[in-house]
């Protein structure tokens, strides 16, 4: 009997020491501790990709907690990631949460990413937004769609090089590039005709070219000395030159005073404008002035008395007779 109670106590002590060793085991093999405060934060991603529950929590690339849980949100288009967090470990408020891979294709976990650890810090039970992890996938398949669209863009291309070759590459337009290069060759053999003799012709009257120039410079120097010359004379006669604009500006003010008095019916010609009784009078004094001086030019002034004088004479004759 006692002998029985023994081996039960000592079964029981090994099934205890072997449940502790395991749970420490699974404790420190995830590197959480239950004798180590905790704080929970929640986490949104639209995908957790293979992160699973008990992955690490790495603040930069060490660990200060691990995930607790994952589950599927209300809305049923995010996941909510629960971590335990040590509480020897605060997380400021503008640490970035980001789901990684331990190399290409080790297992994921959750980075944490601090950027300038300003105040506060989260809380227990806070909610962050996390970065969904590299979808190797996704990546695969855009892949497949960019080489899918490079194959249709060498497709269409290999159809426009066709198409040139066809239109552009054919016999009738190798021809006429031909043509014009041999026309290019025969203008270019004129064109260095053409300068050989521009040389020849300024080489056989280098003299007259010489000639020209020199007359030209002589040309110059005497409109040099002509622009001297007109400088003198205007520094010169300068006091003149502004006598006789003063006098043109007296003018023009005297003449502009005539017009007005003209205008305004002052003085004998202005007496004339005015009245045209007195007009009229002096229009035909005018005609008969004019008609005089015909006359005296034509006849002279003795003609012009005599003609007067007969018609008197020829009457007192006849009342004598």
């Amino acid at each position: 009997m006692e002998k029985s109670r023994l081996e039960i106590k000592v079964g029981l002590f090994v099934f205890i020491g072997l449940a502790l060793l395991t749970v420490m085991l699974v404790q420190f093999s995830k590197g959480t501790s239950a004798f180590r405060g905790t704080y929970a934060l929640k986490l949104h991603a639209s995908n957790v990709g293979g992160l699973k529950e008990r992955a690490s929590v790495l603040l930069a690339g060490y660990q200060v907690g691990a995930v607790k849980k994952i589950e599927l949100a209300p809305n049923r288009k995010s996941i909510t990631i629960v971590l335990e967090i040590y509480k020897d470990y605060p997380i400021y408020h503008d640490a970035r949460f980001v789901i990684e891979s331990a190399g290409f294709l080790g297992d994921q976990y959750v980075s944490v990413i601090p950027t300038a650890n300003t105040e506060p810090v989260f809380a227990d039970g806070a909610e962050v937004e996390c970065q969904e992890p590299f979808d190797l996938q996704e990546v695969a398949r855009g892949a497949a769609g960019f080489i899918k669209r490079m194959d249709e863009t060498a497709q269409k291309l290999d159809a426009s090089i066709t198409d040139l070759r066809a239109q552009v590459l054919n016999a009738q337009t190798l021809s006429s590039f031909g043509v014009a290069l041999t026309n290019m060759r025969a203008f270019t053999e004129q064109a260095l005709g053409a300068v050989s003799d521009i040389k020849s012709l300024v080489a056989t009257n280098g003299t007259q070219v010489s000639a020209a120039v020199s007359n030209l410079v002589i040309f110059s120097s005497e409109l040099d000395r002509l622009g001297v010359a007109a400088g003198e004379i205007l520094a010169t006669n300068s006091v003149n030159i502004s006598t006789a604009t003063k006098n043109i500006d007296d003018i023009t003010v005297t003449l502009k005073q005539v017009a007005a008095d003209l205008q305004a019916g002052r003085g004998l010609a202005g007496a004339v404008l005015q009245n045209q009784e007195l007009a009229t009078n002096v229009q035909a004094i005018a005609a008969n002035l004019a008609i005089t001086t015909s006359n005296l030019n034509r006849a002279g002034l003795w003609g012009i008395l005599w003609s007067q004088k007969s018609p008197a004479t020829n009457t007192v004759s006849k009342t004598t007779r």
